[in-house]
């Protein structure tokens, strides 16, 4: 089998984890696999090369995508998409593993009825992708964002000061909430939780005027402007306050443990599924059991809030 791979929308830790199993996985098999650099984009120009095992040594631990990953909002468009058949058909391309998220899984499932065979793998940080309990880079996301709030808590304690963190995460609160707890945040606001501000300023004052030194509260990003809020926390309850806004520095570094084997895993299973004549679904674990599901149906989930870590916030604040 001739097999396609192509890494899509915004880079995650683990990605390159994600191609190195891809490629020696499918190696093992016979296959040979083509890199596609810059996600659709490069699909669709046939920017392809064929990979060695040599192609793709020393990249375990290495964040971002040495494939190069790029937005193609055409691909919506069927006469864009027949560009990227042809492109996969000129050279001979039997199936495509697409690596990303949930605008990737659209890509893939859209080539799959247009008869190409295809498999997506979870590569986001955002942890927002509902048929898989993790998706790769969260875990190395979760460390980059524990790792600042730790350190923005030890300057916070030292001046007195309310630290407003905000987290990537788009419309999943999990960045936020794992880091929160991880970090023993007082406040942690997500799209799940909602933010009410008049209820954060007053308890504020009330804590600062009980003596508590400083405060950190870590909220999911596009909520609020958390520059706006930090100045109507200050001029309130009488901390003095900063926000920091983490951004894009979440997406790099050197991918975790976790990542590296969460990508091994799914990445050794999507080229088994080719194998096994599976098409259109994408790969996930589920209570760290591998999973395939229909890539309709994952993108019809919804991401369910752990009931248990919102309720821990409240014992353990």
């Amino acid at each position: 089998m001739r097999i396609g791979v192509l890494t899509s929308g915004g880079d995650s830790p683990g990605m390159n984890a994600a191609i190195r199993a891809v490629v020696r996985a499918a190696l093992s098999n016979g296959d040979k696999v083509f890199g596609i650099s810059d996600g659709y984009r490069g699909l669709v120009e046939g920017r392809f090369k064929e990979f060695t095992r040599s192609d793709v040594s020393e990249i375990l631990n290495r964040g971002g995508t040495i494939l190069g990953t790029a937005r193609l909002p055409e691909f919506k468009y069927e006469a864009v998409r027949q560009l990227a058949v042809k492109q996969l058909q000129k050279n001979d391309i039997e199936a495509l593993i697409c690596i990303g998220g949930d605008g990737t899984y659209a890509g893939a499932l859209a080539l799959h009825h247009m008869g190409i065979k295809t498999i997506g793998i979870p590569g986001t940080i955002d942890n927002d992708i509902a048929s898989s309990d993790y998706t790769i880079g969260f875990s190395t996301a979760l460390n980059t964002a524990c790792d600042a709030i730790d350190k923005l808590k030890d300057t916070s304690s030292s001046h007195q000061r309310c630290s407003i963190i905000e987290v990537m995460g788009r419309h999943c609160g999990d960045l936020a909430l794992y880091s929160g707890l991880c970090t023993g945040a007082e406040y942690i606001f997500t799209n799940e939780t909602g933010l009410d501000k008049e209820k954060l300023l007053k308890d504020l004052k009330e804590n600062r005027l009980a003596g508590r030194r400083h405060a950190i509260v870590v909220i999911s990003e596009n909520m609020t402007d958390v520059y706006q809020l930090a100045k109507e926390v200050e001029e309130y309850s009488g901390y003095e306050c900063r926000a920091t806004v983490l951004g894009y520095v979440q997406r790099g570094g050197t991918p975790t443990p976790e990542d590296r084997l969460l990508a091994a895993r799914l990445g050794a299973y999507a080229v088994d599924l080719l194998k096994q004549g599976v098409s259109g679904v994408c790969v996930g674990v589920i209570d760290n059991e591998l999973r395939n599901t229909p890539i309709e149906e994952a993108l019809s989930m919804k991401n369910i809030p752990s009931e248990e870590l919102h309720n821990l916030v409240q014992k353990l604040k």
